[in-house]
């Protein structure tokens, strides 16, 4: 089931977050994970609409959206290849249409995920707080 994020979701988010993290990004340092892990519930979470994808009442995924972008997109790995990511961006479709996202080029898994879904590159930059390539993509509103 996906449905709005709420307060009591945030320990089972973070730890999808977590698992998520260390198997799509074993190249950002642990300091940035950390700072990342703060950010979550004190910046990401007030300024994102946040569904999440629930089952056996815990939260398996969830996607963040900023606008038409979709600012986090995790699914717990032992979930991976179920259908769960698939479902949350097309909840975001529903809502906003065309997506935009941003993927670490270094993140196979996202980036065959995002691949797999439609998504296009628009370009490539430097991201600010780790030094690596990202990777900005487009997904067409649906005809």
């Amino acid at each position: 089931m996906i449905r709005p994020y709420t307060d009591p979701d945030l320990e089972d988010l973070l730890d999808t977050w977590e698992a998520a993290s260390a198997v799509a990004h074993p190249f950002l340092s642990p300091e940035f994970l950390d700072q990342e892990r703060v950010n979550i519930p004190n910046l990401y979470l007030p300024n994102t609409e946040t569904w999440v994808a629930e089952m056996d009442d815990c939260v398996v995924g969830f996607v963040a959206l900023m606008g038409n972008e979709v600012g986090a997109l995790f699914v717990h790995p032992d979930h991976h290849r179920s259908g769960i990511g698939h479902a949350l961006i097309e909840k975001a479709r529903k809502l906003r249409g065309e997506l935009q996202v941003e993927v670490f080029t270094n993140n196979q898994i996202g980036r065959g995920f995002y691949a797999k879904q439609g998504f296009e590159l628009i370009n490539v930059k430097t991201h600010d707080q780790t030094g690596f390539e990202v990777m900005r993509l487009r997904l067409p509103a649906p005809s």
